[in-house]
């Protein structure tokens, strides 16, 4: 029996949609919220993680998460990446609920800098690195792959361990690399988990450069940190975590006081200006260390 139109019909649309290049996203414009959460709860078993979390980001500004260790910045960046399903709230990529977007979707519109840096083959830096641009396949955005991939290992410096295996690099190393995927990846909104961690001091204020020339380019950037003063020096607005609660959110100068800090991580914490730059400083308190020397 021979089809009828209508099934023809029918057969070329499903073709259609499948052989269909996808839509490249126009960039968001300067100020608007590229990530929001309203009312964020997460639970791991019985334990409650993160608690009526209201939180955002908008195109063109840095965003420090801050807190001492289990106050629930790493859930609250991988519930915004769509990694962690929430108990109560939700969060919203571009104006959608994350589960209106398929991966493929949110992978053109976020890229998510994991803690860990682990890759389970043998690739090399720059494989790792043109990983960021798997998104990108089929869509017009594919003829920027090889110029975009130089650039992040410029950026990182790590052109020059472009050939070298992944896993027999140094964990600092790793991570300018893993960093490097991201930046090639291109998207409007970069979620960082930690990105100095790892590194020296020459390489952490180079990767915070970064980060504050992709928000003065335009993209939404949120950055877990533990260094306080790295969150005064870079953040547009510092989001303070406690106990899974957001204690604070704002400006650096109004949020970074000793009042609050000391109260959240449970230790004197100093609060001043530079006396020759003004920056502000945020550092522990400490007592003359080994007596009188």
């Amino acid at each position: 029996m021979g089809m009828t139109d209508t099934t023809r019909e029918r057969r070329a649309s499903w073709r259609s949609l499948f052989a269909r290049t996808p839509d490249v996203p126009a960039r968001p414009h300067l100020g608007t919220v590229t990530l929001r959460a309203t009312g964020l709860t997460i639970q791991r078993g019985a334990r409650t993680v993160l608690e009526e979390v209201d939180f955002q980001v908008a195109a063109g500004e840095i965003v420090a998460l801050v807190g001492p260790n289990g106050a629930g910045k790493s859930s609250l960046l991988a519930a915004l990446a769509g990694e962690l399903e929430p108990s109560a709230g939700t969060v919203k990529l571009e104006g959608h609920a994350l589960s209106h977007w398929t991966p493929a979707d949110m992978a053109r519109r976020r890229a998510v800098l994991p803690q860990s840096h682990a890759v389970g083959f043998p690739f090399t830096a720059r494989e790792v690195v043109a990983m960021g641009r798997a998104p990108w396949l089929h869509t017009a955005a594919a003829d920027n792959d090889d110029a975009l991939i130089a650039a992040a290992l410029a950026a990182t410096d790590v052109t020059h361990l472009a050939t070298r295996v992944f896993p027999s690099l140094s964990g600092g190393e790793r991570a300018r690399v893993a960093l490097a995927r991201v930046l090639a990846q291109d998207t409007a909104t970069l979620l960082l988990d930690e990105p100095t961690a790892a590194l020296d001091l020459g390489h952490q204020e180079a990767v915070l450069r970064l980060a504050a020339t992709r928000a003065a380019e335009g993209a939404a950037v949120v950055v877990v940190v533990h260094d306080l003063g790295v969150a005064a020096a870079y953040a547009d607005r510092v989001t303070v975590l406690d106990a899974g609660r957001v204690a604070a959110d704002g400006p650096p100068r109004e949020i970074l006081t000793r009042e609050l800090l000391t109260t959240v991580y449970h230790h004197p914490v100093d609060v001043f200006d530079h006396p020759s730059t003004g920056a502000q400083l945020v550092l522990p308190e400490r007592g003359r260390i080994g007596g009188d020397r």
